[in-house]
Formats: C-alpha cells, sequence, structure tokens
C-alpha cells in the first residue's frame, strides 16, 4: 500500500532529523523544497533556469513553478509507494495546489496523507537554534548542549569542522517563527479538520520521537 508522509512544524522542531531516519527504515524518498530546487537548478532544465532566475534576483519562486518541480518529483518511480514531504506545504496556498497534485497522482487509488505536526514550546525551540551546529563536510547537526567538550567543535562523525549556520541566532530564530505561525500555522487546523493530522510531542529525544512516529504508523 502507497504511503505518504507529510511533516510540518517550527524551525528547529526535528522535522529533518525524523524524516531522514523513517526515509531509511521505510525505503522511502525523503523530499524536501530546498534541496529538489538546488537539484533542479542544477539539472540546467527550463524549470530550474526559471527557478534560479527568481532566485538570484533575490524573489520567491513562485508557487506555480514549485508545484510543477514537486509533480515532478513525485511522479518518478521511486516515489510508487510513497514518499515523505518534509516541510512542503508551507501555507494554505501551496497546500491546495498539493491537493491538486496528489489528486492527479493518485486518483487512482484511495490513498490519503497522513500529516505529522512535530508540537514544542517556541522557547525550547529557539534554544535549540542557538545552540546548534552542523558539521561542513557530512551535514551532521549537533547541540552544544549535549556535546562533550572534545567535540564543540569536531564532528564526532566524520572529524570535520563544526560551524553555525548564519540565521541560527535568537533574532533570527524569532523572525522565523513569526513568519511560520503567520503562513504555516493554519495547516493544522486544515489537516486536523480532514482528519489527516496527527501530534508529535517534539520536545522528547530523537529516539523517542521516532518511536512515537513509527507507533502512530503502524
Amino acid at each position: 500500500m502507497k504511503q505518504e508522509f507529510i511533516f510540518i512544524g517550527p524551525p528547529g522542531s526535528g522535522k529533518g532529523t525524523q524524516t531522514k531516519m523513517l526515509a531509511k527504515d521505510f525505503n522511502l524518498p525523503h523530499i524536501d523544497t530546498g534541496s529538489l530546487l538546488r537539484a533542479t537548478i542544477a539539472s540546467g532544465s527550463d524549470e530550474g533556469k526559471l527557478a534560479a532566475s527568481f532566485m538570484d534576483n533575490g524573489q520567491l519562486v513562485p508557487i506555480e513553478l514549485v508545484s510543477k518541480i514537486i509533480k515532478n518529483r513525485l511522479i518518478q518511480d521511486d516515489c510508487a509507494k510513497g514518499f515523505i514531504l518534509d516541510g512542503y506545504p508551507r501555507s494554505i496556498e501551496q497546500a491546495e495546489a498539493l491537493d491538486t497534485i496528489l489528486s492527479e497522482i493518485d486518483k487512482d487509488t484511495d490513498v490519503k496523507p497522513t500529516v505529522f505536526y512535530f508540537e514544542v514550546d517556541q522557547e525550547l525551540l529557539i534554544d535549540r537554534l542557538v545552540n546548534r551546529r552542523s558539521c561542513s563536510k557530512c551535514g551532521s547537526i549537533f547541540n552544544l548542549k549535549t556535546m562533550s567538550l572534545e567535540y564543540k567543535t569536531i564532528c564526532k562523525k566524520c572529524g570535520g569542522e563544526l560551524i553555525r549556520r548564519d540565521d541560527d541566532t535568537e533574532e533570527v530564530a524569532k523572525k522565523r517563527f513569526e513568519t511560520y505561525f503567520r503562513q504555516t500555522a493554519p495547516l493544522i487546523e486544515m489537516y486536523e479538520k480532514r482528519g489527516w493530522l496527527k501530534k508529535l510531542d517534539a520536545s522528547l529525544g530523537i529516539e523517542e520521537i521516532y518511536k512515537n512516529l513509527v507507533g502512530a504508523i503502524k
């Protein structure tokens, strides 16, 4: 049976970490808009060139173009048994566009997406973001508060240098939350009314969150 999952939640809620774990264990493609846009631009396709023209000028890629890129990805063979959308949709408008896409690619099935909402206190999330460090080599993410002294600057997985992202500051984090709660939070009510929404306590540890995630699927 095809399995379609949508992960939504504020910045720093752990969606990306949980997506990677679930994608590996369930053998499903992990799809996030940022990576998909970068890959499309790198491919040199017509959609990629058009997306680059907007991004190079500091403009948002139009929803219609993003939807086309998303659809092109979801109709690929590796998505035949399902997929995980990480951080998309991010607004009611994007959700409506996704509805249209899914109605087309799932027209011969009765599959409905399961939407997981990563629920966590804003102050905890800001603390996570401010203390977050990323490996410049393998991309692994760590938190300064839970790291031993010997690994404050070096990745314990590959030995790469740990760096702080430009947007991992308290000021930027608060602005990101304002945007999130204004644009994305309404999705929670919409998907809850449809009966698609399942909430996860994202304040827990990584393993415990994942255990609850898998338990909600089975």
